[in-house]
C-alpha cells in the first residue's frame, strides 16, 4: 500500500509533485450556508469588538523605533535595475483564493522578464512586490496563509538561499482583519524577515513607507475594518514625511478604492484624503513646505481593473491577483469627489477590465446558479420541505403569511447588509424573490395534497410518511427551481437594477481576467504597465518545469500551453508636477484632526 502523502501544510515547496496539484484548493464557494454563517459571525465580532482591540495600536507600542531609524529600516537595497537606473516594482492585490489563478499571477511575477503583447521591450521583474490587501480568502487562518498564499508564491519563485532576496510588502484587507489581524501580524510583521519563496517580508507593522529612490516612495496604509487611520499610524507617516526629500513623490496604496464612494462621504476616501494632507503639510527643519506630491493612488478590494483620472492624480483599482472576478457594471463614468481640493473636480473613468459589455455577458453564468452552488440549493430545498410540511398540516392563509414574512425578512436583511443601504428598491427585490419562493412552496404543497386526495384518499397518512412524501418534491423539483429563482434574481438585479454586484459575480467564481501592475520609475515619471491574462490555465495544464534540472530557481510548475500576457491599456505615463508659483504654496497650519 502506497504511503499517504502528508498534509499540504507540512510539505516543503521543493517536495510538491505534479500528483499533489489535485489536492491544492479550488476557489471559495461563497454561497455555502456553513461558510456564510462563519463569516457572519466573524464580521459581527470584528464590527463589535474590533475598534476596542485595535492591533495596530499594539504593534506600534511593541515597535518603539526612533523616528530617524524608520526610513533606514525599509530602505532595502537592490531596488534599482540595470535599465538606465530605472526602478521596477510590481503591485498585486486580492490573491490567495483558488490555486490556479493565484499561481498564474505569481508565476508571471516571478519570471526574470515578461514579453507582453502590445509592447516591444521585455519588462524586467519588479523588486519590491507590493500586495494591496486580502492575502487569503475566505478567512485569515495560519493554514490558509501557508497553503493559499505562501505555497503558490514559493512554487513560483523558489528560495535560492543566501542573503540577497527580492522584497515583498503587504497591507491587510478586510479578510486579513476578520481574525483581528492576529495571523497577519504573526506571519508577516516579525523581528526577522518572513520567507515567501525567495521573496522576503521585512516589515514590523501592517503599514509601511518604502523608499524606492530619493524621489519616489510607496506609502501603504492600513485602514482596518473601521476605515480610519489610527494615531500611531498617522504619527508614523508624519515622521516618514519629515525625512523625505523636498519635492519627492508618493505612490499611495490602500486596501479599498475609497474614491468609488467619494461622492457619498465615504470613510475610506476620507482616510486617503487624510494621508494626502499629511504629505501636503510636511515641512522641513526650516518650516518650509516640502511640496510632496501624490500622482498615483492604488487599491485592490474590487476584483477588476479600473483607471480613473482627475485633479492631477491617477486612481487605479487592480484586484486581479487570484480572487473571483468582479464585473464593472457599477462603475460610474464620472465621480464627483467632494473631498478633493477643487470641489468642482471629477474623476473620469479612463479604462476598465473587463469591459461593461463583457460584464453583462458574463452575468449569464448565473443561469446555472444551482449547478455552481449546490450547497445553497440544498438549504433552500430544506426550507421548501419545512414550509410545505407546515402548509399541508394547516393549509390556512395565516401560515402562508407567517412563512412569507420570515423568508422575506431574511432575504431583506441579507440584501440590506450586502448593499450597505436600505431603500424601497431593496424591499421590493427581497419581497419579489420571497414571493417567487412561496409560489413554489405553495405549488409543492397543493401538488402533494392533490395526489394524496386522488390516489391515497382511503389511507390515513402519518406525519412521518408525509415528510418523506414531500421531500421527494422539495429535493427534486424544489431544488432545481430554487437555484433558478436565486440565479435569475442575481442576474436581473445586477444587470438592470444596479444591485447585488458582489453576489452576482461571487456566485459564478470566475477566475478569468486576471491582472497585476508592473511599474517603472525614471526621473519624475512613473509608467504603469497593467498586465492581463484573459484566461487562467486549468489544473491539468500545470506541468512540472523541466528547466529546474538546469536552474533550481525556476518555477516548479509551468503552464502548457504558455500564457500570453498582454496590456489592458497602453502604458500610463505619469509625470509628477511640482512647479507651482510661490504664491500658490500655502503655509501649513497644524495638521487637522483625523476624519
Amino acid at each position: 500500500m502506497a504511503n499517504k502523502r502528508p498534509e499540504l501544510t507540512a510539505l516543503e515547496p521543493s517536495t510538491i509533485r505534479e500528483d499533489d496539484l489535485a489536492r491544492l484548493p479550488e476557489m471559495t464557494g461563497w454561497f455555502d450556508p456553513i461558510l456564510l454563517a462563519k463569516l457572519l459571525l466573524r464580521v459581527i465580532i470584528s464590527d463589535v469588538f474590533g475598534q476596542y482591540a485595535d492591533r495596530r495600536l499594539i504593534s506600534a507600542a511593541l515597535d518603539p523605533l526612533p523616528e530617524k531609524n524608520l526610513v533606514d529600516r525599509l530602505n532595502v537595497p537592490g531596488f534599482n535595475s540595470k535599465d538606465g537606473g530605472a526602478v521596477w516594482f510590481d503591485y498585486v492585490a486580492d490573491l490567495g483564493d483558488g490555486f490556479d489563478a493565484t499561481y498564474a499571477i505569481a508565476y508571471l511575477l516571478a519570471q526574470p522578464e515578461l514579453q507582453v503583447e502590445g509592447y516591444k521591450q521585455a519588462l524586467p521583474r519588479g523588486n519590491p512586490v507590493i500586495t494591496g490587501g486580502d492575502q487569503v480568502y475566505p478567512t485569515a487562518t495560519r493554514d490558509d496563509y501557508n497553503v493559499k498564499m505562501r505555497l503558490p508564491y514559493s512554487l513560483a519563485l523558489p528560495d535560492k538561499g543566501g542573503e540577497s532576496h527580492p522584497s515583498i510588502f503587504l497591507i491587510p484587507g478586510n479578510h486579513d482583519w476578520y481574525d483581528g489581524l492576529v495571523n497577519f501580524l504573526a506571519i508577516f510583521c516579525r523581528n526577522k524577515p518572513t520567507p515567501i519563496g525567495d521573496w522576503r517580508s521585512d516589515q514590523r507593522r501592517s503599514y509601511f513607507g518604502v523608499k524606492l529612490n530619493d524621489n519616489w516612495w510607496v506609502w501603504g496604509i492600513d485602514i482596518a475594518l473601521v476605515r480610519d487611520m489610527d494615531q500611531p499610524q498617522a504619527d508614523y507617516f508624519v515622521a516618514i514625511a519629515k525625512q523625505m526629500r523636498k519635492g519627492a513623490n508618493i505612490i499611495l496604496c490602500s486596501a479599498e478604492p475609497g474614491w468609488y464612494k467619494a461622492a457619498e462621504d465615504g470613510d475610506s476616501f476620507r482616510t486617503l484624503t487624510y494621508a494626502a494632507r499629511i504629505a501636503e503639510h510636511a515641512e522641513d527643519e526650516q518650516g518650509e513646505v516640502k511640496d510632496l506630491k501624490i500622482p498615483l493612488v492604488l487599491s485592490g478590494d474590487s476584483h477588476h481593473y479600473a483607471h480613473y483620472f482627475g485633479a492631477g492624480t491617477h486612481y487605479i483599482t487592480s484586484g486581479g491577483g487570484g480572487a473571483f472576478l468582479h464585473g464593472t457594471l457599477e462603475l460610474e463614468p464620472e465621480i464627483k469627489a467632494k473631498w478633493l481640493k477643487d470641489e468642482d473636480a471629477a474623476l473620469k473613468l479612463e479604462t476598465c477590465y473587463p469591459t461593461k459589455e463583457e460584464s453583462r455577458r458574463l452575468l449569464d453564468g448565473n443561469k446555472s446558479f444551482g449547478a455552481r452552488n449546490p450547497e445553497l440549493t440544498w438549504a433552500l430545498a430544506t426550507v421548501y420541505l419545512i414550509y410545505s410540511f407546515a402548509l399541508t398540516l394547516r393549509p390556512h392563509l395565516d401560515v402562508v403569511l407567517i412563512e412569507f414574512f420570515i423568508l422575506g425578512s431574511g432575504i431583506w436583511a441579507y440584501s440590506r447588509y450586502q448593499e450597505g443601504y436600505n431603500s424601497a428598491k431593496v424591499v421590493l427585490v427581497a419581497g419579489a424573490q420571497a414571493l417567487a419562493h412561496m409560489l413554489i412552496v405553495g405549488g409543492i404543497s397543493l401538488l402533494a395534497l392533490w395526489i394524496s386526495r386522488w390516489f391515497f384518499s382511503s389511507i390515513e397518512w402519518h406525519w412521518f410518511f408525509w415528510l418523506i412524501y414531500l421531500a421527494l418534491f422539495a429535493f427534486t423539483l424544489g431544488r432545481w427551481v430554487a437555484g433558478h429563482i436565486f440565479g435569475w434574481s442575481l442576474l436581473i438585479t445586477c444587470r438592470y437594477f444596479d444591485m447585488n454586484h458582489n453576489d452576482a459575480f461571487s456566485a459564478m467564481r470566475l477566475d478569468s481576467h486576471r491582472h497585476f501592475l508592473r511599474l517603472r520609475i525614471v526621473g519624475e515619471t512613473v509608467t504603469v504597465f497593467p498586465i492581463k491574462i484573459d484566461k487562467v490555465p486549468t489544473r491539468d495544464q500545470w506541468q512540472e518545469n523541466p528547466e529546474r534540472a538546469k536552474n533550481p530557481l525556476a518555477s516548479v510548475f509551468r503552464p502548457n500551453p504558455a500564457m500570453q500576457p498582454g496590456l489592458i491599456e497602453p502604458p500610463i505615463e505619469i509625470r509628477a508636477q511640482h512647479a507651482r508659483p510661490t504664491s500658490e504654496v500655502k503655509t501649513p497650519s497644524e495638521l487637522p484632526p483625523q476624519p
